[in-house]
C-alpha cells in the first residue's frame, strides 16, 4: 500500500501504515486479566522449549521509524562501508547501525557522568 507525496519539490513514494483496529471491551478485559496473572499461574506445558536459537532472526517485530534524508559523507567512509558489506544494498543499514551504537554509547556516558561515577 503506497501513496505518492510531493516533498521537497519532487514526487516521493511513501508507504502508508495500516491502522490497527481498536480492541473490543471484551478483548481489553481479557488482556488485562491475563496481565494480572503471576508467571507461575500461566500454563506453559503445551509450549515447546526452544533450546537452539541459531536460526533466530533479530528485528522481525521491531521496526523503528525511518526518516529519509540527504546526508553528505566522505567518499572514503562510504567506500569502506560498501566494501565491508555483503551486498551493496546493505551498506546504509551498516552505517545506521554504527550511528546507533555511537548514540547509545554517548547516552550511557551521559548517564554515567550524571550519576557522579566520573
Amino acid at each position: 500500500m503506497f501513496a505518492y507525496s510531493r516533498a521537497a519539490g519532487r514526487l516521493s513514494k511513501t508507504m502508508k501504515k495500516k491502522v490497527s483496529e481498536a480492541l473490543t471491551p471484551a478483548q481489553r478485559a481479557e488482556l488485562e486479566s491475563l496481565a494480572r496473572l503471576p508467571d507461575d499461574a500461566v500454563d506453559m506445558s503445551d509450549v515447546p522449549e526452544v533450546l537452539d536459537w541459531s536460526s533466530a532472526k533479530r528485528g522481525v517485530f521491531y521496526r523503528p521509524v525511518k526518516q529519509q534524508l540527504t546526508l553528505r559523507l566522505d567518499a572514503d567512509v562510504v567506500a569502506w562501508f560498501k566494501a565491508h558489506t555483503k551486498s551493496a544494498k546493505g551498506y546504509q543499514t551498516r552505517i545506521n547501525q554504527a550511528l546507533r551504537e555511537y548514540v547509545q554509547k554517548q547516552a550511557a556516558r551521559r548517564v554515567g557522568s550524571q550519576d557522579g561515577s566520573d
